[in-house]
C-alpha cells in the first residue's frame, strides 16, 4: 500500500509494474492477482504484453514461460 499513497503513478500502472516483477520472481500466485488487478484497473492485452516485454527484457528466458501464463491468465478471465 505504500506505493498507493505516493501519488505519482495510477492504479493501473502500478499493477502492470507489479506484474512485471511477479514474473520476475516466478510466482504464478501473484500473476493471477496482478493480472486480475491490471484487467480490473482497464489494461488492455496489448499494455499487459508491453510490461511482460519489459519482465522479458530484464529476465530472459524465465520471463517468457511465465509471460505466457500471464497472458493465459489474461485470456482466462476474459472468457468468465
Amino acid at each position: 500500500a505504500a506505493g498507493q499513497k505516493t501519488g505519482h503513478l495510477d492504479a493501473k500502472t502500478r499493477e502492470l509494474i507489479a506484474l512485471a516483477v511477479a514474473i520476475s520472481l516466478r510466482c504464478d500466485g501473484c500473476i493471477a492477482v496482478h493480472v486480475d488487478a491490471a484487467r480490473k484497473l482497464g489494461a488492455t492485452r496489448e499494455e499487459v504484453a508491453e510490461a511482460l516485454g519489459v519482465a522479458v527484457s530484464i529476465n530472459a528466458g524465465a520471463a517468457i514461460i511465465y509471460s505466457t501464463r500471464s497472458l493465459d491468465a489474461y485470456a482466462a478471465l476474459e472468457r468468465e
